[in-house]
């Protein structure tokens, strides 16, 4: 029985040896400025922007594949921080910001099929197969698969109403006089 366990962690330790050396030794180094700007973008994974998350939007802004206008849900405000990151001019004349909105869910034209649970990326529709499902509205940011996906039209946007929870002090526009020589 001691000859099995000491076996057993003699294995463990030499495995474990030869797995650190190699991730040492294979160890791929990121790019700083791609992990600057996934820090930048909201991080819902959502995939509005044609990526599969934050993670391949920030790899493409890294390499110049993409326009900082990519994320619809950071709006203008990420847009301008990720072009100041770049060192790039946005163009931000013709982007417009969408009003925050989440998922709702009438439960009378709700069949319980789950494809809009399965496309949410929060987790924030619950429910069970042929069961009525209902969405959490704070878990929930509005991307809007949930509602393209379902089949009886039972899933609508609401628009986020706002209260002391989630409203905040717009910035104040810098006012600046032109001195005359």
């Amino acid at each position: 029985m001691l000859l099995a366990v000491g076996s057993l962690a003699a294995i463990g330790v030499t495995l474990g040896s030869v797995l650190g050396v190699a991730a040492r030794y294979f160890a791929v180094e990121s790019d700083p400025l791609e992990k600057d700007l996934l820090d930048l973008l909201p991080g819902s994974q959502c995939g509005q922007c044609g990526y599969v998350g934050c993670g391949p939007a920030a790899e493409a802004l890294a390499n110049g594949t993409a326009p900082v206008t990519l994320c619809v849900p950071g709006g203008k405000a990420v847009a301008e921080k990720l072009a100041k990151r770049l060192g790039v001019a946005a163009d931000l004349s013709g982007h417009e910001d969408a009003e925050p909105r989440f998922a709702v869910i009438d439960e009378s034209k709700c069949i319980g099929c789950l494809r809009c649970a399965n496309e949410c990326t929060t987790d924030a529709i619950i429910g069970a197969p042929k069961q009525i499902h209902s969405v959490i509205r704070d878990d929930c940011h509005g991307c809007m698969k949930c509602f393209h996906t379902c089949p009886t039209m039972a899933v609508s946007m609401q628009k986020v109403n706002v209260n002391l929870n989630d409203w905040h002090w717009q910035k104040p526009k810098l006012k600046t006089k032109r001195i005359k020589h």
